[in-house]
């Protein structure tokens, strides 16, 4: 039987090699993130998987799970070990093998399979390893769902069972490329730089993007998982800025960009604009209401408040609804409201039927932008860009925060702002019109200028987000505010980037 996981176990001894570390902050809120071999080992890993088999036991969930695994040098022997775990724990795993997580989600629908353990980080930087799982498609586990798995690894209440087994799946990509490309096809040819930070999708980006009709122009599409050129992280300027350099060297019509695992996409138009995911998703949203009014749409709080104010989506009889940020939120929002479409500001999009089965995919996202511009009547990106209201938006920010006090910080900060709004004081010299604490802070003031703080679901970090709708300088006045509060708290760090 397998020890019960220690969180204090140090690699070079020998206990490390024979008992499982488990990390417990690990456990977030709608999936696992650690730093491998620092935070888990590979007994850890099949922790996890005896974990996750006895909790689809208890949920009364048929035993058969998806797996697949990311393009990084660890992440196959992390999937077997999780493997191991999950067989002892009477699963029948089927592995997909190389994957991006959205493959892994679509093979649960396509084998009729309830569950899904798909091994990534993701985004993160190399050294982090993670897993996302879910046993409800398209929905993938939240908060009380990791609680519970959580408890079980932890305290080692795991359950082996015989009757294990596992099985090979050798075409999962071509029943993936069907998917996506059948009847998708673009009426007019559209030249496009495919970006992928040398991860997972470069693997199968390229070909789902010609097989719609794109003339392809591959910027980092090999695969490394030294990750050579910048992070994969379609949100990261560094990314943006590589894919704006490609799309003006070449005339391209737009620039698409995938991060580490696939499920998230970003977009640069024809003119080099690096259009920030929230609003893509205004547009997406226009084109989508246009087609199917009346439609539904859920974005997470860090995005843009033009899904409220859009003269077309109010023509069109949009709705929408502001929702916690995290894919897990998101994805299970839009299924319970039955909206057409969920879009995060990271990037990650939710399309219901009938363009897609409703989690987060990358590639379903990009063939939606490439349709929206098909049908745009001879629009370039950047025209649809500028039909858009006037905002002016920051990139998202993120200090480095310790996953055991972040959630204290933000404590602190919505408190701060309370007392402001209470009091009938200003910030950044308006009124405050708002607070939306659904997910940490955001502050509306008076003239629909926001800022947002919140604590990142799966790094050490928090999130700030702002925006304006009057002008860059208020923009950066609601930062300022903001950050003069952070600064005063001794356990905020330094940001990743600033405006």
């Amino acid at each position: 039987m397998l020890a019960k996981p220690r969180a204090d176990l140090k690699p070079n001894t020998p206990e490390y090699e024979r008992m499982p570390l488990v990390k417990p902050t690990g456990f977030r809120e709608y999936d696992a993130r650690w730093l491998f071999e620092k935070e888990i080992n590979l007994y850890g890993m099949q922790a996890l998987g005896l974990g996750l088999g006895t909790y689809l036991h208890e949920r009364g969930v048929s035993p058969h799970v998806v797996t697949g695994h990311d393009f990084r040098s660890y992440s196959a022997s992390i999937k077997n070990a999780l493997t191991v775990g999950l067989m002892a724990s009477g699963c029948t795993v089927h592995d997909i093998g190389l994957a991006m997580s959205p493959m892994a989600y679509f093979a649960q629908f396509s084998l009729d399979v309830p569950a899904v353990a798909m091994v990534t980080a993701s985004h993160n930087d190399n050294g982090w390893t993670g897993v996302k799982m879910g046993c409800d498609r398209p929905c993938t586990f939240g908060p009380d769902e990791m609680a519970a798995l959580r408890d079980i690894v932890l305290e080692g209440r795991w359950q082996t069972r015989g009757g294990g087994g596992l099985v090979y799946i050798d075409d999962m990509e071509e029943r993936y490329v069907r998917e996506l490309t059948e009847g998708r096809e673009l009426k007019h040819s559209l030249k496009v730089v495919c970006a992928c930070g040398n991860g997972t999708a470069g693997a199968f980006a390229p070909r789902i993007l010609e097989a719609i009709g794109c003339e392809v122009i591959p910027l980092d599409c090999d695969l490394d998982h030294s990750f050579p050129n910048y992070n994969p992280n379609p949100e990261d300027l560094e990314m943006l800025h590589a894919m704006r350099d490609k799309v003006l060297e070449t005339g391209a019509d737009l620039g698409l960009g995938f991060d580490g695992d696939g499920d998230r996409c970003g977009v640069v138009d024809n003119e080099g604009n690096e259009i920030f995911a929230d609003k893509v998703g205004v547009m997406l949203a226009r084109d989508m209401s246009e087609l199917y009014p009346e439609s539904t749409f859920v974005v997470d709080v860090k995005s843009t408040g033009l899904y409220l104010t859009d003269p077309v989506l109010k023509t069109n009889g949009a709705k929408t609804d502001y929702w916690k940020t995290g894919h897990s939120y998101i994805k299970r929002r839009t299924t319970e409201l039955g909206a057409i479409a969920g879009f995060e500001k990271s990037g990650h999009y939710f399309l219901r039927e009938p363009f897609g089965r409703g989690y987060d995919d990358g590639l379903v996202s990009a063939i939606a932008v490439c349709g929206m511009l098909d049908r745009a009547g001879g629009k370039s990106m950047a025209d649809l860009y500028r039909d858009l209201p006037k905002t002016w938006g920051s990139p998202t920010m993120s200090p480095h925060c310790a996953d055991e006090v972040k959630y204290d910080v933000v404590d602190r900060i919505v408190r701060h702002f309370q007392r402001i709004a209470g009091d009938g004081g200003k910030v950044a010299g308006q009124p405050v019109r708002q607070l939306i604490t659904v997910n940490g802070v955001r502050i509306v003031l008076e003239d629909g200028t926001w800022g947002l703080v919140r604590a990142s679901s799966n790094k050490p970090e928090l999130v700030v987000v702002c925006e304006s709708p009057r002008s860059q300088d208020m923009m950066k006045a609601m930062f300022k505010a903001i950050d003069m509060e952070l600064s005063g708290q001794p356990e905020v760090g330094e940001y990743n980037q600033k405006i």
